[in-house]
């Protein structure tokens, strides 16, 4: 024993401070009787031990991870971390100390964690993985170090499909519990050298040197094979869970750390948008097109404050009398320089950044406020079908959203419809049944829409508190020439009949899509052979008058 080793063994051995130190190989030399009481683990146990002696707490960063990571690439780490039978809140600083540009021992200090200060050094309190702070700096980092080398660098940016799912359907303590299993898989799939990062929510980054497209390939295809397995929420609970992933590589991508996380931001979203659970690298008509995504949120936001949306009507007739029986509203955009916008160039976008809610809302007020108007100027009363996102569905407020734009335009609630996709049927049966019914107590019909299209069980339909199934028009564009197709409309309108369900037929063109369905008994039809969709004042007259056929 040197005089050093042994001046710092007895500085150790009376301090009340919790610091250990190891060789460069990981291995524990050193250990505080603070440290050891702090943990109960006596100094005799962990002498010449792993560091990973220190044990894991599952599904929470290891005083390990920061340890090892130290030593690889001989920079300070500083995180939280989670030791088995220490309760509370802890942090871990360790230190490399180099010697002839290696790290020969590692010098690790453990702390109550004070609130935040994880963040504030860098650290993601949560996962303890670098923010996004941090991983800026790695990039620069390893951008300065390929400038030199020559080699590349590639950017991953992975996201949890449908993270807003889950921490709806099971809470935000299961969702950080989905994040922690998340980070603990990625964290696997790295060299100790490389960086992963939460970016924020459940957005997770890689950034790694290469020296061929190929590694960066190989490591999205390990990323994507981690998400086949559930996360255990414990209590022999799992929840299935998949991620996409986008990818820029530097020099071709970008030069600078801003233009890389911003692509790979492009990338991941191309792969969310293409099926989800999949990889995407980027490219030059990605950048344009997400150019074009974002003018389209921004006109959105500037046309709902400027009141440039606009609700057109679309009639359902009764085949047999030929009057109008009823209407669905639909959105429209009236932008200032492209003219109308088409709802296939907005909806999917106003879908994505969660805009639909306040467009789904405005659609219903301005509705209910029109057809009260209709009433009152002693127009035929017919009801109004409002289509219902997804996101306006799972508010928790909606029920009484619905009721206050009732009582606030005066529109009696029978004469208001709201339409949900069969898709949104999916997930906890007892929950949607419980809105729906809740609704169906307001007064309010509800209708299926594009029924036929969805993975919902027929075993479930009768469950459901609707009045109305509308056919999907896939199953009416080709019923007088497709038996296939005609058979699909004649077992969805039996269907609704044996349920004592409305049934409308959406997207009939010509005469003789309409015949058949008078035939077998679809007394409702909505489609271009009655009418366009109109703006109101149009289909004011079409109320008045009755509708022409085409």
């Amino acid at each position: 024993m040197t005089n050093d080793e042994g001046l710092l063994r007895t500085l150790l051995a009376s301090t009340r401070e919790t610091v250990l130190v190891t060789d460069g190989e990981g291995r524990i030399v050193l250990v505080s009787n603070g440290f050891a009481e702090t943990t109960g683990l006596p100094a005799e146990d962990l002498a010449g031990a792993p560091i990973e002696r220190l044990g894991r707490v599952d599904g929470l960063p290891a005083a390990a991870d920061l340890v090892r990571g130290a030593l690889q690439d001989g920079a300070s780490r500083i995180g939280p971390v989670a030791l088995p039978g220490l309760a509370g809140p802890w942090e871990l600083a360790a230190s490399p100390v180099a010697r002839d540009g290696r790290a020969q021992a590692c010098l690790a200090v453990l702390r109550t964690a004070e609130s935040g200060s994880a963040r504030r050094e860098g650290f993601d309190a949560l996962t303890g993985l670098p923010n996004r702070h941090l991983f800026g700096d790695r990039v620069e980092q390893a951008l300065h170090n390929a400038r030199r080398s020559g080699k590349s660098v590639a950017v991953m940016l992975i996201g949890i499909d449908r993270f807003s799912d889950i921490n709806d359907v099971l809470g935000r303590q299961d969702g950080d519990r989905v994040l922690v299993g998340v980070t603990e898989r990625l964290r696997q799939c790295v060299r100790t050298s490389d960086t992963v990062a939460r970016l924020e929510s459940d957005r997770f980054a890689f950034v790694m040197q290469i020296s061929a497209i190929d590694d960066s390939v190989l490591l999205t295809e390990k990323v994507l094979r981690a998400f086949e397995q559930p996360v255990s929420l414990g209590e022999q609970r799992d929840v299935a869970v998949t991620g996409s992933v986008g990818v820029s590589i530097f020099p071709a991508d970008g030069e600078t750390t801003d233009e890389l996380i911003r692509n790979a931001a492009v990338a991941l979203h191309h792969a969310q948008q293409g099926g989800r659970h999949r990889s995407q690298f980027f490219s030059g008509e990605m950048n344009a097109r997400a150019r074009h995504r974002l003018e389209v949120e921004s006109g959105i936001r500037r046309g709902l404050a400027n009141r440039e949306f606009l609700v057109y009507y679309q009639p359902k007739v009764d085949v047999n009398s030929r009057r109008v029986a009823g209407m669905e509203a639909l959105v429209r955009w009236r932008d200032p320089q492209r003219g109308l916008v088409a709802p296939g160039e907005f909806i999917p976008v106003a879908e994505e950044s969660g805009l639909i809610e306040q467009i789904g809302q405005w659609v219903l007020e301005e509705t209910c406020a029109q057809n009260r108007r209709w009433q009152d100027e002693g127009l035929p009363p017919v009801r109004a079908s409002v289509n219902v996102s997804a996101r306006q569905f799972r508010n928790r407020n909606f029920v009484a959203i619905v009721e206050e734009v009732l009582a606030r335009t005066g529109l009696a609630p029978r004469w208001l419809e709201l339409e949900i996709t069969e898709s949104m049927l999916m997930g906890d049966i007892g929950a949607i049944v419980a809105r729906m019914e809740d609704l169906r107590r307001v007064g309010v019909s509800l209708s299926i829409d594009d029924f036929g299209t969805g993975y919902s069980s027929l075993s479930y339909l009768s469950r459901f508190p609707i009045t109305t199934l509308k056919i999907d028009r896939a199953f009416i564009t080709d019923v007088q020439s497709n038996p296939h197709t005609a058979e699909i409309a004649r077992a969805i309108i039996g269907l609704s009949r044996g349920l004592n369900l409305e049934v409308v037929a959406e997207g009939a063109e010509v005469k003789e899509q309409v015949e058949f369905l008078q035939a077998h008994g679809c007394e409702l039809v909505q489609g271009f052979y009655y009418s366009r969709p109109l703006p109101a004042e149009e289909f004011a007259a079409m109320l008045r008058d009755g509708p022409r056929p085409a």
